[in-house]
């Protein structure tokens, strides 16, 4: 692991990618904030060596290197998941390239559905916390320790004042932020809605098939996180409709705009 994250790190430090100090992750349907980016270097996730490499047909499958609000950025443009075949290893792999090049924060978006009822379709939730359902964890792993601590305290691991930031700026913007607790489940099918049930017992106010392994790597490496869902559907058990993937991509495409604002803004406070 060692070895492989030193390749890639210095193929990317010789393409250009000098010294980022934020790091942002994309979810599905969201890669519009490019647009905002001051792009200085790029690399395809092909040419990295040991990268894994995108299968989902809306996720694009670079790394962005640029500036953002006056700060040095490093994108993911596409992220990995354990439903397309890889394991939580090489999913948050890319976390621990960042974290290499220097990376100190870490945004995180994602595509999820509501289990909070109150929450809507093209709203966005800032995570506070969430659940762990994908049946492993990206540390279970020999020779974690040399990476950092094996047993990564998890207490708080979305930075409370980074969100406080954020809930600051969605005010200051109009911008309608519900908070609350993110699920993350392997995919790819969607729920049932015995599951969603289930969901909202334990406490999710949203769903997804992702973020959590590379919250808890960037937690192991003492990066700080944030993370906000972007709510894509209705997660109602009791009057649930047939899952709609283009209305899915159409209510991203919607709250999208409202996301970048959240993240601009803030990368002008770190």
């Amino acid at each position: 692991m060692i070895k492989y994250i030193t390749e890639s790190t210095e193929y990317l430090q010789k393409k250009g990618f000098d010294n980022p100090e934020v790091g942002i992750i994309l979810g599905t349907g969201l890669g519009q904030l490019i647009s905002e980016i001051e792009v200085i270097a790029e690399a395809s996730y092909n040419h990295i060596p040991n990268f894994p490499t995108a299968t989902v047909e809306f996720h694009k499958g670079k790394l962005v290197y640029g500036l953002l609000a006056g700060k040095k950025v490093v994108v993911m443009q596409g992220r990995f998941h354990v439903y397309e075949g890889y394991s939580l290893q090489d999913v948050t792999f890319p976390v621990r390239i960042m974290e290499k090049l220097g990376v100190k924060t870490l945004l995180v978006s994602n595509a999820a559905g509501a289990i909070n009822l109150d929450f809507k379709k093209a709203e966005l939730m800032l995570i506070d916390d969430h659940i762990n359902l994908q049946g492993s964890s990206p540390l279970a792993f020999k020779g974690v320790e040399n990476l950092g601590e094996r047993f990564t305290d998890m207490s708080a691991p979305y930075d409370k004042k980074i969100n406080s930031n954020i809930k600051a700026i969605a005010t200051a913007n109009n911008i309608k932020l519900h908070e609350g607790v993110y699920a993350s489940v392997v995919g790819p099918q969607l729920e049932t809605r015995a599951e969603y049930r289930m969901l909202k017992i334990i406490g999710a106010d949203a769903v997804g098939m992702s973020t959590v392994p590379e919250v808890i790597v960037a937690n192991h490496l003492n990066i700080k996180v944030a993370a906000v869902s972007v709510l894509t559907d209705e997660c109602d058990p009791d009057n649930l409709e047939p899952v709609d993937i283009a209305d899915i991509i159409a209510n991203a495409g919607k709250a999208e705009p409202n996301m970048i604002t959240l993240f601009k803004e803030l990368i002008k406070t770190l």
